[in-house]
């Protein structure tokens, strides 16, 4: 199934139904009175968030969404049936976006999470709630609402425990091949993986974590280059970063100074992400001599003033993945324990992710507003087109 984080749909709730002017006409009652009932509500759009969904290709077939309207009220002060509310489907991680507005209108986290998009009518009044003393005959009724209709955007982050980032051609999607049942393609060229891939890393009956494989970053992606923020975006829900570093780039370019790059595009981006746990992974070792790699380590220590974990590994073989895959197990594990037994530390940990949220919103809503003065910059251009339809009113003379 192709995988689609990005998608454009347009939901619209139901009218409400109109309230009814009737008056009660019945054998031997005089001057019944009027009886005209409420309308319904209209129905609404809510959005929920449903664990067997990983992609938002559906929202490309289907891009509008309309719930049911409310029924009119009717006489003898019978209302009108409400409109049901239009359930729909999304993956847990999706984020929904006002296109008018440019405003965040929600986030969707956890498995039966709702959110309503699109408010309903409100209900038409019959004409029995206007009867009084003064007057017993009344013609009026209360008009119902239209229902809420809204331009959204969908984007989607996956929920994973960990990470993957690094230049295109690093490793990353063969090693997430070498440690889960992922099977993402891998060639020996740059930008094999098009689109970020989830592989679920199992150590025993009830040991594992979800690992996500973003695709390579390249220089002046968090500026747009390429398709780096709709990459990105992915990492705000992660724990932890595996930064994947080639130490045998088959265009000999420097280690340290790729390295650098996708540091500089995380501080870009958002720097709490970059000030997020992160460790060092050096893969392709088995491609270099035991003292070029010493050498090579103890230079990227120091021009990166690193004092994280760093692990030497070789994906294709395999070797070093078992202790770097139960490294980050414990330090998962332990994390969680942190959380639920440390109230500081839980707080401090929400208060992270809801500042590289904010970040992450931002540089979405900058993109957008982007896009979207562009849009407008194109259709200007169009209006002032010279070209009309006077210029084909021309005489065309051949010289022999």
């Amino acid at each position: 199934m192709q995988f689609v984080d990005e998608a454009s749909i347009t939901v619209e709730a139901g009218n409400g139904g109109s309230g009814c002017v009737s008056f009660r006409r019945e054998k031997f009652v005089p001057r019944g009175g009027p009886d005209g009932g409420d309308g319904g509500h209209g129905g609404s759009v809510i959005l929920v968030g449903d664990e067997s969904l990983n992609t938002l290709i559906d929202f490309k077939f289907q891009r509008f969404h309309k719930a049911p309207n409310g029924q009119p009220g009717r006489g003898s002060q019978m209302n009108g049936r409400k409109g049901e509310d239009l359930i729909v489907q999304v993956p847990v991680g999706t984020t929904v976006i006002d296109v008018e507005t440019l405003e965040v209108i929600g986030d969707i986290t956890a498995v039966g999470q709702e959110l309503k998009v699109a408010q309903g009518g409100r209900r038409g009044l019959g004409n029995v709630h206007f009867k009084s003393s003064t007057n017993r005959t009344p013609r009026q009724s209360v008009p119902s609402g239209d229902g809420e209709r809204r331009e959204l955007r969908l984007e989607l982050k996956l929920m994973a425990d960990v990470g993957l980032l690094g230049m295109p051609n690093a490793g990353k999607s063969t090693l997430i091949r070498s440690v889960s049942a992922a099977r993402p393609k891998v060639a020996d060229y740059p930008f094999t993986t098009l689109v970020p891939n989830l592989g679920v890393v199992k150590l025993g009956m009830h040991e594992h974590f979800v690992m996500a494989d973003v695709p390579g970053l390249i220089e002046g992606a968090a500026d747009g280059a390429g398709l780096g923020l709709r990459f990105l975006k992915h990492l705000t829900r992660t724990r932890l970063l595996l930064h994947v570093i080639d130490v045998a780039p088959f265009d000999e370019s420097d280690p340290v100074e790729s390295a650098e790059k996708i540091i500089h595009e995380l501080e870009q981006y958002s720097p709490t992400l970059a000030e997020s746990p992160r460790w060092l992974v050096l893969n392709k070792c088995d491609l270099v001599d035991d003292d070029t790699r010493e050498t090579m380590l103890e230079r990227i220590v120091e021009r990166l003033s690193w004092e994280g974990p760093i692990f030497r590994i070789s994906a294709i073989a395999g070797q070093g993945t078992d202790e770097l895959v139960r490294a980050v197990h414990r330090w998962l594990v332990e994390q969680r324990r942190l959380e639920q037994e440390d109230e500081d530390f839980a707080a401090r940990t929400r208060a992270v992710r809801e500042r590289m949220e904010a970040e992450a919103v931002a540089r979405t809503e900058a993109r957008m507003a982007f896009m979207a003065g562009r849009k407008r910059r194109d259709e200007d251009n169009s209006d002032d087109d010279d070209f009309d339809d006077d210029d084909f009113d021309v005489e065309v003379e051949y010289q022999p």
